[in-house]
């Protein structure tokens, strides 16, 4: 616990810096080492990739001991604060939740609002910033400045769910900020507009996922930093881009393949 609980003191006070961290999102004990090689400071570990990993599917299908082993291995190889995404916590209480994390070396956890164990329900505003406020007292009764990254889906889901979604996001922010998150991760965002709207909205970093080639569609990572945000992840997007550009290679060598 003493090594976990300093990772986690070093990963929140990233986010109380004031300054950007980018947090390569990886998959396996391989992929951690590269983005450590590359001088990452700390690591997210998704839930997709991780489970295209292993032959699972992401919206929590996988079964949680196994995706906690995996954490287990890139935490214990990475030697730097991991954060792990947990869907929306697996069906678990926020205590048990936060107990499992810890015990597998995580450093922080996302935390988002679509309940994929039920059909895809989604948590209304309080009672996902009362799960979050929750996980948040498990994690301080623990003694752990563990980083939770409130998440919602709210305009990724667009306006078949919310008439608003970007103000629906902002309403979710704030209320998970308020309820301890130390980090805010809207999900979706695409134009500099949304994210200068957003990051102004709350105290605590927002996270926007990137591509770690092609950038965002606010902008490179400069453009990003001059907006204001202060997390970066990659969700699945550098998995993929590897799968892609590795493929093209491959089927140079495949019977009657021809390189693209």
């Amino acid at each position: 616990m003493t090594d976990v609980a300093a990772r986690a003191r070093a990963l929140a006070e990233w986010h109380g810096s004031g300054e950007l961290v980018v947090l390569p999102t990886v998959w396996d004990t391989w992929s951690a080492q590269v983005a450590v090689d590359a001088g990452a400071v700390g690591l997210t570990v998704g839930s997709h990739p991780v489970a295209d990993a292993i032959g699972s599917s992401d919206g929590e299908n996988m079964d949680f001991a196994e995706y906690l082993s995996v954490v287990n291995g890139i935490s214990a190889a990475a030697g730097v604060p991991v954060s792990v995404d947990v869907e929306s916590g697996y069906g678990l209480d926020p205590a048990e939740l936060i107990t499992r994390l810890l015990e597998a070396g995580a450093a922080g956890a996302n935390i988002e609002d679509v309940v994929h164990g039920e059909g895809k329900r989604v948590r209304d505003r309080r009672e996902h910033a009362d799960y979050i406020a929750a996980a948040r007292a498990a994690a301080d009764e623990a003694g752990v400045d563990f980083v939770i990254n409130g998440r919602t889906d709210a305009v990724k889901l667009g306006t078949g769910t919310f008439d608003d979604p970007v103000g629906e996001a902002e309403a979710r922010i704030t209320m998970m900020e308020d309820a301890g998150a130390r980090a805010v991760y809207p999900v979706g965002l695409s134009t500099a507009d949304e994210v200068s709207r957003l990051v102004q909205a709350v105290t605590v970093p927002l996270n926007v996922t990137a591509h770690p080639v092609n950038g965002h569609g606010a902008g490179d990572l400069e453009a990003l930093r001059g907006l204001g945000v202060r997390r970066v992840s990659f969700g699945p997007l550098w998995q993929k881009w590897l799968g892609e550009v590795s493929a093209g290679e491959l089927a140079g060598w495949a019977p009657g393949g021809r390189r693209s």
